[in-house]
């Protein structure tokens, strides 16, 4: 188990390193755009330290991802920008939703593995 856990962590942590590297180089094909997409991203475009900022928390996030001793903390810095990717994908590009939902569930089960990890955030 502790094998597979590894392996799904290190493509989830690829996968997220990919995509913030690519929002730097842009080395991978856009997509056709919807005009909705389209003024949706024009809009993040106007916001000029919006993507770069997603960017370095998925490249971050990723990598600690990959990292088995930091994990939690990647899953946790990954859990906004996963949200957001789950919430684009279920109003307006419902293709990739079997995607988005298998990594928003790779990225819960992190979460509530590591739990005990994250119990002092939350003593008062």
């Amino acid at each position: 188990m502790k094998i597979f856990k590894n392996i799904l962590s290190i493509l989830f942590g690829l996968i997220f390193l990919n995509a913030g590297l690519n929002k730097f180089f842009f080395y991978m094909p856009m997509p056709e755009l919807t005009e909705e997409q389209i003024r949706i991203f024009e809009a993040f475009s106007e916001i000029t330290w919006l993507m770069p900022m997603i960017a370095v928390a998925e490249i971050a996030g990723g990598i600690l991802f990959m990292i088995p001793k930091l994990r939690a903390l990647g899953a946790i810095i990954i859990l906004p920008v996963m949200t957001g990717i789950l919430v684009h994908h279920l109003t307006l590009e419902p293709s990739g939703l079997p995607i988005a939902v298998t990594l928003f569930a790779m990225n819960t089960w992190m979460l509530i593995d590591n739990r005990q990890k994250y119990k002092p955030l939350f003593v008062l």
